[in-house]
């Protein structure tokens, strides 16, 4: 599932169609064009998603690969780390043993020397009896020759001793050597893991700048949903009243009173952010100062180690003082040793023995260099296993912690996965049941455009005034442009300042980071001081040695002098070369230190590029929210408008009509008075007629005519006319009366029609409606504008940042090519170090003696007193 796009390509094909086809309803209407730029835009934005899943599942299936290789990779790095470690645990055990070997030999050594003790104090006393001159018996003089014997047989167990003595030496140097090397190796796998770790980091920062992108774009993606329910919200809300515009703009200003407690928070801020950066220059200055110290303890020890050298050198030169003195006591010896005629034939026998001891020493001169040569081809290969287990760890290392990445980003990518499908599932649900409300609504807006048509015409006529106000709202647009400006000025001096911050804490991490690399070199260079140190110790006791056992070897001091001048010649040269290659190493740091400077700037350069792109962003997407917000508003602000303006048309027309029908009632109500009289007239007659009636009803019942029985010929036509007068008056009157109140009836409702139209023109919207959209449209305007200034910064600050890049990449390859270099040069300076060294160790290849000891040569005579003077 994780591998499927959440919106298959049928779904997004069917999804294209459906958007044509409302596109193509769309565009005959000229009164929908504003919802369909906004639909298009919305359209714009879920292709801009799709291809944005589209990448981060090619992504994905990038990862999932090199996930695959780096595992193989980091099988076959284990595999070289356990090999190493098995080599390693195999040298430390022969280490053991060498220390073993060495204290045998130091066992074998004493009781050695306990025997030559004793073979000295028998040859003391022998010597005195021949001083004495006494005649030696035949007894005497075989217990003479046993004993000397004895003692060529011991001085050849003790040369052997010593030889063996010195092979052990030479394999626990070895071993030393070896264990500093791979303690060295650990040191460079520490710096190692290190870098790792901070180039882990870099990964980590890298994938939580992503997530955040991958945040906006969800954001993007909601408010794009809210957008469209807010435009179906504004179709469904087409009839309502315009107190919300009012109350928005209450609320706009309550924001702006908000947004200014906020410029003041952030001035406050600011200023306690230019505190904290006042410290954190403080704090690099004393690192910087700490770092200058470092270097003149470093340039100090590079002084001792000069003025060692120069001790050596003086040592060299009283050795070959003393070597002259050892000449003089070679010419007493000879005037002693031609004093001394009974002794030649000894004499003689000791040469013969002195040349095979030389034949001896030779042998093992060769032997000697056979062993350091196997031994510089056992410390290059040594060299070359702790580099490849460096390298190995290093990137088991890398690869390790690259796995746990890839795997943790392809978890993160799975679960994002999931939410876009559930997110796809639900707005596929909404585009279904928008897409029903939208043929609800089209069939709403055919009947509202008939009604549209007849407003039209008191629409121009409203424009005109609109054209007025425009004027005013243009003012008012200028000074919210103005306010507007204001914070933008206060927005770019609080990001300089955050940006400025970061910098900082940047640089001090640098610095941090530069104080302990710089640490640890003096660490090391302690440690190289230590060893050249013990070196020149042993080196000291072995001239100590070699000048006691040179005042007992005569053929010897001949070839040590030609050894020593031609060491001297070697060592001058070395010194030379030494010089050279110290002057090249300075050249090399400077160009160095020219890199790092360019490479800070450059990194400074880049990650002020970075804030500002941020930066950048961050205010386009604010921007952006505005702008729909706004354009939200203005919408809502448009359809009222015009609902409102339909309305009034409507209410002007019905006041038309009822000022018409108001007029003709005025006309027919004009004689209600007269009519009023005549009734009341009418009314009073009535009731006179009524009274008469009575009366001669009264009469009839109690006639006082005597002779009511007689016809009477006159009669009274009058009156009866006047009887039929008031009869036909009184159904006028009636018939009026119910007119009368009919017509009252009327005027009570057109009354009430009067007042509720009175109403509905107070809640229309006035010229403060209109200025606020003319604002509106202002600051669309300008938006719009601002925001494609934006955007064209936006590439180019991307195609720098592209450029910046690859101008660091470039850096780091130079500065790697140079490290190497001085690697290569620091190597050729250590192996001419051994080589001197090894020259140093070639001048003594006898084998070393204690100088607390008397010395004796063959024929058992002490070097460390002058003999007697032998008289004939």
């Amino acid at each position: 599932k994780s591998s499927k796009p959440y919106l298959e390509e049928s779904v997004f094909e069917a999804l294209e169609k459906d958007f044509q086809e409302v596109i193509s309803l769309l565009q005959g209407d000229k009164t929908l064009e504003k919802f369909r730029i906004e639909y298009e835009k919305l359209h714009a934005v879920m292709k801009k998603s799709h291809e944005n899943e589209k990448r981060l599942m090619q992504k994905c299936r990038e990862l999932s690969a090199e996930l695959v290789v780096n595992s193989s990779k980091v099988a076959a790095l284990t595999k070289l780390s356990k090999d190493d470690q098995e080599t390693i645990s195999s040298m430390k055990t022969e280490i053991g043993k060498a220390w073993k070997m060495v204290d045998t030999a130091y066992e074998k050594e004493q009781k050695a020397k306990e025997i030559i003790n004793s073979l000295q104090e028998e040859v003391a006393r022998l010597t005195n009896l021949v001083e004495q001159g006494s005649g030696l018996s035949l007894g005497q003089e075989y217990n003479i020759r046993d004993l000397l014997k004895l003692k060529e047989e011991i001085t050849k167990e003790r040369d052997q001793l010593l030889s063996e003595v010195v092979k052990l030496r030479q394999s626990l140097t070895q071993a030393t050597e070896q264990q500093q090397d791979t303690e060295r190796a650990k040191n460079e796998a520490d710096e190692s893991i290190m870098q790792l770790r901070q180039e882990i980091q870099l990964h980590q920062n890298e994938a939580s700048r992503e997530a955040r992108k991958k945040e906006k774009m969800e954001k993007e993606l909601k408010n794009l949903l809210a957008e469209m329910d807010n435009k179906q919200a504004e179709i469904k809300n087409l009839q309502q009243h315009i107190q919300k515009t009012k109350e928005e703009q209450l609320k706009i200003e309550q924001h702006l009173k908000e947004q200014k407690i906020l410029n003041e928070r952030a001035g406050k801020e600011l200023e306690q952010f230019q505190m904290r950066n006042k410290k954190l220059m403080q704090e690099s200055e004393q690192h910087r100062v700490m770092l200058e110290e470092v270097m003149q303890d470093i340039q100090q020890k590079a002084a001792e180690l000069k003025a060692r050298d120069d001790e050596v050198t003086q040592m060299r030169l009283e050795i070959s003082k003393l070597n002259k003195v050892r000449d003089v006591l070679q010419n007493k010896l000879r005037v002693a040793e031609e004093q001394k005629v009974d002794a030649g034939h000894e004499r003689n026998t000791l040469k013969n023995q002195i040349s095979g001891l030389e034949r001896e020493l030779e042998a093992a001169k060769k032997q000697a260099e056979i062993d350091k040569k196997a031994i510089d081809e056992l410390v290059r290969e040594r060299s070359m296993l702790s580099k490849n287990l460096v390298k190995a760890t290093s990137a088991t290392q890398k690869q390790i912690n690259l796995v746990k990445l890839h795997e943790q980003s392809k978890k993160n990518l799975e679960e994002e996965i999931q939410n876009y499908m559930n997110e796809a599932q639900k707005q596929r649900k909404i585009i279904y049941q928008l897409e029903k409300e939208r043929y609800c609504f089209i069939n709403e807006t055919s009947e509202l455009k008939e009604k549209i048509l007849q407003h039209l015409k008191d629409i121009e006529i409203r424009e005109m005034q609109i054209c007025d106000y425009e004027k005013k709202i243009e003012e008012s647009a200028i000074k919210l442009k103005q306010q507007q400006n204001s914070c933008e000025v206060v927005r770019t001096e609080r990001n300089l300042y955050s940006k400025n911050l970061i910098e900082a804490k940047d640089e001090i991490a640098e610095m941090k980071k530069k104080l302990k690399t710089v640490m640890h070199q003096v660490d090391q260079l302690k440690e190289e001081i230590m060893d050249k140190e013990a070196a020149l110790v042993k080196a000291h006791l072995e001239h100590q040695q070699i000048e006691k056992e040179k005042e007992s070897l005569k053929a010897e001091l001949l070839k040590m002098k030609k050894q020593a001048l031609e060491t001297k010649h070697f060592i001058e040269n070395q010194e030379a070369e030494e010089r050279k290659l110290l002057k090249i190493i300075a050249e090399a740091d400077a160009e160095r230190v020219k890199q790092s400077k360019e490479f800070d700037q450059v990194i400074n350069e880049r990650d002020i590029l970075g804030s500002q792109l941020v930066r950048r962003n961050d205010e386009v997407a604010l921007l952006y929210e505005k702008i729909k917000i706004q354009q939200s508003i203005l919408n809502k602000g448009e359809t009222q408008y015009r609902q409102r303006m339909e309305d009034i048309r409507i209410l002007k027309l019905e006041i038309k009509k009822l000022r018409r029908e108001k007029g003709i009632l005025g006309k027919s109500v004009a004689n209600v008075e007269d009519l009023r009289q005549e009734v009341h007239h009418m009314r009073k007659e009535l009731l006179r007629e009524q009274t008469r009636c009575k009366i001669l009803e009264e009469e009839l019942e109690n006639p006082l005519n005597v002779h009511r029985w007689r016809k009477l010929e006159a009669s009274d036509p009058s009156t009866y006319e006047l009887i039929q007068k008031i009869q036909r008056l009184q159904k006028q009157l009636i018939s009026k009366t119910g007119e009368v109140i009919e017509k009252e009836l009327l005027l009570q409702e057109k009354e009430k029609l009067y007042v509720e139209l009175k109403h509905v023109l107070a809640r229309q919207p006035g010229p403060e409606a209109a200025e606020q959209l003319q604002l509106y449209r202002h600051t669309l305007r300008e938006k719009t504008k601002q925001l494609k200034v934006l955007s064209s910064e936006l590439n180019m600050y991307e195609s720098q940042s592209q450029e910046y890049k690859y101008e660091i990449e470039r850096l780091a390859n130079e500065l790697l090519n140079v490290k190497k270099k001085y690697l290569a040069q620091k190597r050729k300076e250590q192996q001419a170090r051994e080589k001197e060294r090894s020259l140093a160790d070639m001048e003594p290849e006898f084998p070393r003696l204690r100088s607390d000891v008397p010395r004796f040569t063959g024929g058992g005579f002490a070097l460390s007193r002058l003999l007697p003077k032998v008289t004939a």
